[in-house]
């Protein structure tokens, strides 16, 4: 009895994934470190001067970690109520943050207590930030209210009331130290001058705005909001360059690494994509657990933390540049792997062979053991179908060349009809699968084709099929229109080029008579 001879199931070259520099760059990150907080990470932000240490904003606390430290060195605990967007003055030494309450708390990073408590708005303020003078504090809070507020005499300053609707989110120029922006859930964008009393510029982004960030030339601004990010050009009176849709859901927050080059941003969909700022494409992205609601870059880029949904710090640290060693050691000779495998044996040689185990996969068995029907629905289980569909199709070629299709195909119920209609659906399209999966397709509604009307799942996939096949046939129909098309050209460009050739030969023929004349 002859040996069984396994499915032989064809090869196709698959392109291999490109890699960049970004790509090389941002994998260039350690395994994270996950550190659990007390409630969802609202805020992140990192000390502007080393040794850049981060402040974490989560429920009705802020903890300060050291750069490589997974326990926090210091926490400001004097909330009533949740605490939200703890933020870094410039030089590093005070912190300001908003709470339910309504107050804004200011923190000496020395010490414990506030040094300051703003006292003004009448709801929960999550946008706290200091101006570039160090000396002014604005904020914005749900009671629709954009105040700015002075730090030596803890009094208001100005009280803007323009947004008309929660204001979540804000930024302060570096280049002008009256200048502040703030987003609302009125899907406005509005700029402040604290010189003015009322708001300098408006923006209309579309959706409710949950993260701005301006570029650190003050000409550019980024808003972030349902699905979008878009890009405005400031000085231009606020005209958009560029909208980016690369997330399925809405868009948290905003990040820019210390050249500026690269613009990260966090989503609810888990993801973090990362924009070339001179393309404005994605050129990395990373993948999280769970919703993404915080984001900071460190400002050397050696440190990225994300904070999330379910109260999950994860902190990527870059890992270290490998140092070349001056004396490499010695490998062993080319010769030394290959001594013996081009041994030829002698006559007088014995020969022992050792015998292989070749080992069978799950539908082999069944093929080997004459089961036909069982052997396809090993092959159309979801890691196979879905993965590697190239298997499911040559278990099918196979069972046709034994002649035994039609009775694997038939006596399936109505779920099993369904899914094998899905797939060859679905499959059918592809140049490689299309010569046996139109044999499928033939014996299935060959065999079937009593039954339709009785099941409305049957018939939406035959229906579905039907499409399909309908699809691929104007396709093919249009392409061959363009063949066509392509054919006439290339045929005048060929008699263009005949007739310029022997004009050229006549006109040659013609100069040469004349001199011998």
């Amino acid at each position: 009895m002859a040996t069984y001879k396994p499915v032989v199931v064809q090869a196709v070259p698959k392109l291999g994934a490109k890699v960049t520099q970004d790509t090389v760059y941002w994998r260039g990150y350690k395994t994270p470190v996950q550190i659990k907080e007390f409630g969802a990470v609202n805020k992140i932000d990192f000390s502007p001067v080393p040794p850049y240490n981060y402040a974490v904003t989560a429920s009705s606390r802020i903890h300060i970690y050291g750069r490589y430290s997974q326990e926090p060195i210091k926490t400001f605990s004097r909330f009533k109520d949740a605490a939200y967007g703890a933020t870094y003055r410039d030089d590093g030494n005070l912190l300001a943050a908003g709470s339910e309450e309504g107050s804004i708390h200011l923190f000496d990073i020395s010490g414990k207590a506030p040094l300051r408590q703003f006292d003004g708005h009448t709801k929960a303020v999550h946008v706290v930030g200091f101006l570039s003078d160090k000396y002014r504090v604005f904020s914005g809070g749900d009671d629709y209210s954009s105040n700015l507020w002075d730090i030596p005499s803890a009094t208001e300053i100005v009280s803007y009331s323009e947004h008309t609707d929660y204001v979540r989110c804000g930024c302060a120029s570096k280049v002008n130290a009256d200048v502040f922006i703030t987003g609302s859930y009125d899907h406005t964008v509005k700029l402040f001058d604290a010189r003015i009393k009322s708001s300098v510029m408006t923006i209309e982004h579309g959706q409710p705005v949950e993260s701005v960030l301006l570029f650190p030339s003050g000409g550019l601004l980024v808003s972030a909001g349902g699905r979008y990010v878009k890009v405005w050009d400031v000085l231009k009176g606020g005209q958009l360059l560029v909208s980016l849709k690369n997330h399925h859901k809405t868009v948290t927050c905003l990040c820019l690494n210390s050249s500026g080059q690269r613009l990260l941003s966090g989503s609810l969909d888990r993801h973090v994509k990362i924009y070339s700022t001179t393309s404005y494409k994605v050129v990395h992205s990373f993948n999280y657990a769970t919703s993404i609601l915080s984001l900071a870059l460190s400002p050397e880029d050696k440190t990225i933390v994300v904070g999330m949904t379910n109260g999950v710090l994860n902190v990527k640290h870059r890992k270290p540049e490998e140092r070349k060693e001056k004396f490499l050691r010695r490998q062993p000779a080319y010769r030394t792997h290959v001594k013996g495998r081009t041994y030829v044996p002698k006559q007088e040689d014995f020969c022992v062979s050792k015998p292989v185990k070749r080992v069978l996969r799950k539908y082999d068995k069944l093929l080997k053991s004459f089961q036909s029907s069982k052997a396809l629905d090993a092959v159309l289980e979801p890691p196979i179908r879905l993965y590697t569909p190239e298997v499911t199709v040559a278990v099918m070629q196979e069972l046709h060349r034994r002649g035994t299709l039609r009775s694997a195909l038939a006596g399936r119920d109505e779920k099993q009809v369904n899914l094998l209609l899905t797939f060859v659906a679905r499959r059918v399209i592809e140049p490689r699968f299309t010569p046996v999966l139109v044999t499928v397709a033939d014996m299935i509604t060959d065999i079937y084709q009593p039954v339709v009307g009785q099941s409305a799942i049957v018939d939406r996939q035959f229906l579905r099929l039907q499409e399909a096949i309908g699809k691929e046939i104007d396709y093919q129909e249009e392409l061959l229109e363009v063949l066509g098309m392509m054919d006439t050209l290339f045929a005048t460009f060929t008699k263009a080029t005949y007739l310029e050739e022997n004009k050229s030969d006549g006109l040659t023929e013609t100069v040469q008579t004349n001199r011998n004349n």
